[in-house]
């Protein structure tokens, strides 16, 4: 029997232990080949090649990238970023053509033309590989539109590449961009304080919510974006997760598992928990957030 003092050093030790304990974990990446505001300095084909290179320095065997083909002619290395993509020998998939919400699109129609005319370009590169997954823009399953659009999809060939772990890297992208085009570094050194916090409770958070729905930490499959703010925290995310015992697997792999089994919108342990009827703690900052969408105007 444990007494005491090796109570209180239990108690002292699990936190460390849950900190270690592995899990796979996918990387996916939305919005290419632009996502939110330019840095002043930067190159959208500079973010790709600044991801590809910290994913291939930390073992990644897959970032599966997600198109919006209407945002390739914005600008003039569009079509380069989804070609250094998959000359890295990672995949591309559709992110719909225009970034249509399922739940604001004009019509369920509307939104199947909108997945359709996002093909071309994917399916292009993708000659004789494995391209239909679909991300739902904004993770929006649409509501009474869900099932649908899941029958549209299937009757297509897609499957649904789901979503497990964020860090709402797009609350900063912006934000970014301005401090950097007013040289506001303390505001550059704030965000990423408050960013690389909100990472660490995040895998914390995960651990634990998948340990409650699940009795297990499942595959993850991690949503990240391609734009400005991501590329330059990327290297510090990456390390947080090897510290936490990440090991990185394809979303293949990782949706293999049957907590995937259902398709949905949102987090897919979130929607787990209010499936099964289990209450999930809410998450709040240890201290006021910034008020990022005021900063640097």
């Amino acid at each position: 029997m444990l007494n005491c003092r090796q109570l209180a050093l239990c108690a002292l030790l699990l936190p460390a232990l849950a900190a270690a304990q592995s899990f796979d974990i996918a990387i996916t990446v939305d919005d290419m080949p632009v996502h939110g505001q330019l840095p002043r300095g930067m190159s959208w084909l500079g973010i790709a090649e600044t991801h590809l290179k910290v994913f291939k320095a930390n073992g990644v065997p897959e970032a599966f990238g997600f198109v919006n083909a209407g945002k390739i002619a914005a600008t003039a290395d569009g079509e380069a970023v989804l070609d250094a993509w998959r000359a890295a020998g990672y995949p591309l998939g559709n992110h719909t053509y225009s970034h249509m919400n399922l739940s604001r699109a004009p019509t369920l129609d509307a939104w199947y033309a909108d997945v359709v005319a996002g093909e071309p370009p994917v399916a292009a590169r993708m000659a004789g590989a494995d391209w239909r997954y679909l991300r739902f823009p904004n993770l929006s399953t649409g509501g009474e539109r869900q099932q649908d659009a899941l029958a549209y999809l299937h009757a297509r060939g897609y499957k649904v590449a789901d979503v497990s772990l964020a860090f709402s890297d797009w609350v900063y992208t912006d934000a970014y961009a301005r401090c950097v085009a007013k040289e506001d570094t303390a505001a550059i050194a704030a965000m990423k304080t408050e960013y690389l916090a909100n990472v660490d409770s995040a895998i914390v958070r995960m651990k634990n919510q998948s340990q409650r729905v699940y009795g297990r930490v499942i595959p993850q499959v991690l949503l990240t974006h391609l734009g400005g703010w991501s590329a330059v925290m990327l290297p510090d995310v990456m390390s947080r997760l090897n510290a936490a015992g990440a090991r990185y697997v394809t979303l293949a792999q990782a949706q293999s598992d049957p907590a995937y089994g259902l398709p949905g919108g949102g987090s897919v342990i979130s929607r787990t928990a209010s499936q099964k009827g289990i209450r999930l703690p809410d998450s709040k900052p240890a201290a006021p957030p910034l008020e990022v969408d005021k900063l640097c105007r």
